[in-house]
């Protein structure tokens, strides 16, 4: 079969794609490998509609119900290979399958490189964070640990700064950081600990602190984790030729989300911006639009 559009990645940006197009009765293929950043989260809380907060894995169920509703289709298989054929599109899966589509639109997200502790799960969203811009609000006024790594780690500390006082940043890789930046971050008080840490101290959901190795215990109501290094999941964008910054973001053009190639579209945070929930929906359906109305022009 081959579908009007491919969308490779079933988060929050390709669901809302897949809304939009089913709503415009495409043939639609999400393919999902279920492991991106919207399946950890246990709770968003900057999204309108959910003023007490929704998880990744319910906002996603939501999504996948609604679209399937709409006679979109969805396999859980992870795209390996992309390739441009003379009708469009083909992709090859983790399993071996190919799938054909008219048009792809590359929906894959990052992942944050997050330290191996098996405490800080249960704990993503709700206690413990990764993006400021999305949650610097829920430190307010709390004590709160940045569990991180040179450079990423200092500039975390100081961004939180302007929601709370009481802030530890500890260098668990003791990767060294900026001497402006140690500078920044003594000016406003903010304790720095070059010390690696051997456990994180968390009830279920509720972040407590860490022990370093040292075997120091250092408590706090919040944490966050910045290590740099984010996986930008951008490697079939570069199979299909479009274009990536440095950080292997991928560049779209700002009105219809198209990258470089013509009729490869890329939305959320896999392409070049903030990264936030409501971002990537946005970018879904705006990409969604102009999916749809390409279709429409090789119809007449």
């Amino acid at each position: 079969m081959n579908y009007d559009c491919l969308i490779v990645g079933g988060g929050i940006a390709g669901l809302q794609a897949a809304i939009q197009l089913g709503r415009y009765k495409h043939k639609v293929l999400v393919l999902d490998s279920n492991d991106g950043r919207s399946t950890i989260c246990k709770s968003y809380h900057n999204i309108l509609g959910y003023p007490d907060g929704v998880s990744g894995p319910e906002l996603r169920e939501i999504g996948k119900k609604h679209a399937e509703r709409l006679g979109v289709e969805f396999v859980n298989e992870k795209v390996e290979q992309a390739e441009k054929t003379d009708r469009g599109f083909e992709v090859s899966s983790q399993k071996g399958n190919k799938y054909k589509g008219k048009r792809i639109l590359l929906a894959t997200g990052i992942m944050d490189r997050m330290p191996p502790f098996p405490e800080l799960m249960p704990c993503l969203g709700i206690s413990v964070y990764v993006c400021p811009d999305c949650d610097g609000y829920e430190v307010k006024d709390k004590r709160t640990i940045v569990l991180g790594s040179g450079n990423a780690g200092a500039n975390m500390a100081l961004t939180l700064s302007y929601w709370t006082n009481d802030l530890v940043f500890i260098n668990h890789e003791k990767k060294p950081a900026d001497q402006k930046l140690l500078e920044k971050m003594k000016k406003k008080n903010i304790e720095y600990l070059e010390e690696s840490i051997s456990k994180v101290l968390a009830d279920d959901e509720k972040f407590n602190g860490v022990q370093l190795e040292n075997g120091e215990e250092i408590t706090g109501d919040r944490g966050f984790i910045a290590f740099g290094g984010n996986e930008v999941k951008s490697d079939l964008a570069k199979q299909l030729g479009a274009e990536r910054l440095e950080n292997k973001h991928i560049l779209t053009d700002p009105r219809s989300k198209m990258t470089s190639i013509k009729n490869v579209w890329a939305a959320g945070d896999v392409a070049a911006h903030s990264e936030q929930v409501t971002i990537a929906m946005g970018e879904g359906s705006q990409a969604a639009i102009w999916i749809h109305k390409s279709l429409l022009q090789n119809k007449n």
